[in-house]
């Protein structure tokens, strides 16, 4: 009898396992939905499972089905609300709920937001990802609501002392948002000089096309492509100088050899590349070549409305 029953309960722990194991490889799979399903059922028998829950609200998060994600995460939160992983993703949901509503309806749940980064920032004094939400979020609402420069930098000061990396960008951030461009610059590269990772660099491109400076855009582009030898890169550099018309052939030859050295982990299409070189014949006049490749971008993705309107003003050449 004793021996049934254990069969029984081991069964049940295997089936268990399975499940979210399934659920987790889905999601790593990207396949959302299937995720969903897996643990949609799976919580028909075991409906207080905490693992599962969570998996239910990442799938439906996944989806940008935000309150059904947040109805997982309150589930958790209700009933473990000193756990600061689920107080980050009630308030990441609901975050994600306020920015895809009108305005007026946002303002009833900014404050739900903010306490519960608050309460995972409080709990965990390590909570990098609450910490950022924080300074983020300080910095994108008014003041009128909430936003408050000096407490984001409070919590860029805090990320700070967790990992330098984060914390300059964090500075950056919100120096940038603060109209401070030479602040904004100073941490942007002192990030690079700590971190040096594409991210640090991709914020610092980012800022100086913000700024209006391409030049020094492509600089840091060149800088990041000698250290880090990423193929990416060439895309970068090609894109700016056609966008800015300006080093058409540094750009002509850095999409060239994108394209030469493409791989799928590059993560922007053959076909963009082939519009940017578009746009640099484009802007050199040389309607024949221009025409040669936005032929190519089209073909490649059809449906790109900005690579029809390319085409029609190549044909005004």
């Amino acid at each position: 009898m004793y021996r049934f029953l254990w069969i029984i309960l081991l069964s049940s722990i295997c089936f268990s396992q399975t499940s979210k194991e399934k659920a987790e490889a889905f999601i790593a799979e990207k396949s959302f939905k299937s995720a969903q399903n897996e643990m949609v059922v799976f919580l028909k028998e075991n409906p207080e499972d905490k693992e599962a829950i969570e998996l239910l609200g990442d799938a439906y998060g996944h989806q940008k089905k935000w309150d059904e994600a947040i109805e997982q995460y309150k589930t958790l939160t209700d009933k473990q609300p000193n756990d600061a992983n689920y107080q980050y993703k009630y308030g990441g949901a609901l975050g994600m709920k306020a920015l895809s509503i009108s305005k007026l309806k946002a303002l009833g749940i900014i404050g739900d937001v903010k306490r519960a980064f608050l309460k995972a920032a409080e709990l965990d004094p390590k909570h990098i990802d609450a910490r950022w939400a924080l300074v983020e979020l300080y910095v994108s609402l008014p003041g009128i609501i909430g936003g408050s420069n000096s407490k984001a930098l409070k919590y860029a000061n805090e990320l700070q002392k967790l990992s330098k990396v984060d914390g300059y960008l964090a500075k950056g951030y919100v120096y940038e948002y603060d109209d401070e461009p030479e602040l904004a610059e100073k941490y942007y590269r002192l990030a690079i000089k700590v971190g040096g990772s594409v991210t640090c660099y991709e914020k610092l491109t980012n800022f100086y096309e913000g700024q209006n400076q391409p030049e020094k855009a492509i600089g840091n582009l060149e800088e990041a492509q000698n250290k880090l030898q990423r193929n990416a890169m060439h895309y970068q550099i090609g894109k700016v100088c056609a966008d800015y018309n300006i080093q058409l052939d540094k750009g002509e030859k850095c999409l060239k050899a994108y394209l030469s050295h493409y791989s799928s982990k590059d993560g922007v299409p053959k076909a963009w590349a082939y519009y940017r070189l578009a746009q640099i014949y484009n802007h050199k006049k040389d309607k024949t070549e221009a025409l040669k490749w936005i032929e190519k971008a089209i073909t490649g993705l059809p449906k790109i409305k900005v690579f029809q309107e390319e085409k029609a003003r190549i044909n005004k050449l």
